[in-house]
């Protein structure tokens, strides 16, 4: 801890030390508690889930795809030779995958998920760009750092000269009339998206990472069949097997906007209900086992 900021090592990101934290931190041992009791269920009542073998790294408790993995009953395997899949898993940003070392392996090309990289290929798979030259455009633009999940964006006036480390994006207004802003989180399993978490906080407040409200939908309840499309295009052609991508939704024109790729996601939502939290871990869970029994 920090100037009163608890810091995460692996990605440098920073969580105010306050009643809000701690207050999120319990919610989550009682969803962890719940995970853990579901998983110990599933293994006595089902038959033995798939064992995948993670690297170089094995996710910890916090991240959504421990929970799926305990919530289906999957094992985690101590090497590859006893795996029936092998998945890359690192925090960094920017980061050389190591060779999978097993035939059935996943997201060992997702090597950069900074915001430049990820704005390129928004841009090869919905052909409209979302990046910005600060020093030719005229207006409101968004400054963020590279780094994931920094939450550390805010809006400037162009034309600036850039920061080292920032990159510069297009303002993406998703709030209407009501002043809500909305992110639509959205968890891809295979190149495909299989649960959307829809969160809402105030527009004063849109690079917080604290959300009023969350709700869970399934992707054909807030996407189009061309809009799934274009997601799974971005998720091909950044070769993500799994992970959560922050998807907005301009207001104005109704296009989307990738603007965020974590391949290492944390979740579900502390603030989410219950059913919402089973819902997403089951979805998430029968979409993981999809793809390592394909």
């Amino acid at each position: 801890m920090v100037d009163g900021y608890v810091h995460v090592k692996s990605t440098g990101v920073r969580f105010k030390n306050d009643w809000q934290l701690w207050a999120d931190i319990w919610r989550w041992f009682t969803y962890y508690a719940f995970v853990r009791l579901h998983g110990f269920w599933t293994r006595l009542t089902k038959a033995r889930g798939p064992r995948i073998w993670f690297a170089p790294y094995r996710p910890r408790p916090w991240y959504i795809i421990w929970a799926a993995m305990v919530w289906g009953g999957f094992e985690f395997a101590s090497s590859p030779e006893r795996a029936d899949a092998a998945f890359y898993f690192e925090d960094q940003t920017v980061a050389a995958p190591p060779p999978p070392q097993h035939a059935k392996a996943f997201n060992f090309g997702v090597g950069d998920v900074s915001k430049s990289n990820v704005a390129r290929v928004m841009e090869r798979a919905f052909g409209y760009p979302l990046a910005i030259d600060p020093t030719t455009f005229v207006g409101d633009a968004v400054e963020k750092g590279e780094g994931n999940g920094l939450h550390d964006g805010r809006l400037v006036t162009c034309p600036l000269q850039p920061q080292p480390g920032k990159s510069y994006q297009r303002v993406i207004k998703t709030e209407g009339a009501d002043g809500w802003a909305h992110d639509l989180r959205t968890a891809c399993v295979g190149a495909r998206p299989v649960v959307v978490f829809v969160k809402r906080k105030p527009a004063a407040a849109r690079f917080s990472i604290q959300n009023t409200s969350v709700v869970v939908k399934l992707p054909e309840e807030v996407f189009s069949s061309a809009e799934l499309d274009q997601i799974s295009n971005f998720c091909t052609e950044m070769k993500l097997d799994w992970g959560g991508l922050d998807v907005l939704r301009e207001h104005e024109s109704g296009r989307l906007y990738v603007v965020d790729v974590n391949k290492t996601d944390t979740g579900p939502a502390v603030v989410l209900n219950w059913k919402d939290r089973a819902r997403a871990t089951t979805l998430l869970s029968a979409a993981l086992a999809r793809l390592v029994r394909a």
